[in-house]
């Protein structure tokens, strides 16, 4: 059952009359650059300039009706989930409720919980935007925002995961810690709610994702599954990795230790970091290597965050044959 959601008449009229048919941080740590990658500009994606000025919860539910038209019998999970509802905070809130409840825990205590948080706290509104934004433009595999928003799993966890942030910044550190053992039952991810995630972040796939307490990840990411970005032993303090700006993250990597990537670099699937890897450079094997040697690697030109290229690094630089 879903939460109490906020509906009007006119909008439920709207939707029977539709047949019911850049990239600097400022907060973050210094153990990595503040500046913009370098003089990197992502050509192939000015667009998003222009996606930006896109209401991204009007073209959400614009989706959502003409998904009704291609499927009627759609209709009443579209109206519950998008439709019936005056915001985007409102639906996000009810979609997360619904998600992370149990029989201990209703949808609507969670639900007040949510919405009290994103009311109070519109960076994490902006981020959400942000991050649809990200997975709309990085990932074949999405359709649409509606799509991403009702069915992507690693866009659903990262946003219980910002309100558990904000709760833990707040000093409510049990109920933070609850959404990331419900979002870790839930989902099959791991983050831990004092971890620091900038926005239009993609978590594709998700699985096995595991971050811990002080990781620090910038904006315009890009994360595959089972990616660990861990520490690396009991000690306490700062322990994790600090990710920069418009890094990419292959799947199956184990970034360990209070370490830095840099803005824009890239790290190969499967590979395991225990030192900083340069700004614009790409880290792959176990124990990772820079391409083309420590003492001169080569730059990316390109934002890998952005191109989501997996392979070239390989292919260019590796004498790998079958």
């Amino acid at each position: 059952m879903t939460a109490c959601i906020h509906r009007s008449t006119t909008q439920v009229l709207e939707f029977e009359s539709h047949n019911y048919s850049k990239f600097c941080r400022s907060n973050y740590p210094d153990q990595l650059s503040c500046k913009p990658i370098s003089n990197i500009t992502p050509q192939n994606h000015q667009h998003l300039d222009l996606d930006h000025n896109l209401d991204v919860w009007l073209k959400m539910k614009d989706e959502a009706r003409s998904d009704i038209d291609q499927e009627p019998i759609l209709s009443t999970y579209y109206f519950s989930l998008i439709l019936s509802h005056s915001s985007l905070e409102s639906a996000l809130a009810n979609h997360i409720s619904t998600k992370l409840c149990n029989s201990s825990l209703p949808s609507a205590t969670l639900y007040d919980l949510f919405m009290g948080v994103l009311i109070e706290d519109q960076e994490i509104v902006k981020a959400v935007k942000d991050d649809l934004r990200a997975v709309k433009e990085r990932d074949p595999a999405c359709i649409s925002y509606v799509h991403c928003f009702l069915n992507f799993k690693g866009f659903i966890a990262c946003q219980a995961h910002r309100i558990a942030h904000h709760l833990w910044l707040k000093g409510r550190k049990i109920l933070a810690l609850l959404i990331q053992n419900r979002v870790s039952e839930v989902f099959a991810l791991d983050i831990h709610p004092g971890a620091r995630i900038g926005s239009g972040i993609m978590l594709d796939h998700a699985t096995g994702v595991v971050i811990g307490e002080t990781a620090v990840i910038g904006n315009n990411v890009s994360i595959l599954h089972n990616v660990t970005l861990g520490g690396t032993g009991k000690s306490g303090g700062d322990r994790h990795p600090k990710i920069g700006d418009g890094v990419l993250i292959g799947a199956g990597t184990c970034v360990l230790g209070n370490i830095g990537i840099g803005d824009g670099a890239k790290v190969g699937a499967g590979s395991v970091v225990l030192k900083n890897v340069p700004a614009r450079t790409t880290a792959v094997g176990n124990p990772a290597k820079l391409v083309g040697g420590k003492q001169n690697p080569v730059k990316l030109d390109k934002i890998p965050s952005f191109t989501m290229d997996h392979v070239k690094h390989v292919t260019e630089w590796s004498d790998y044959v079958i």
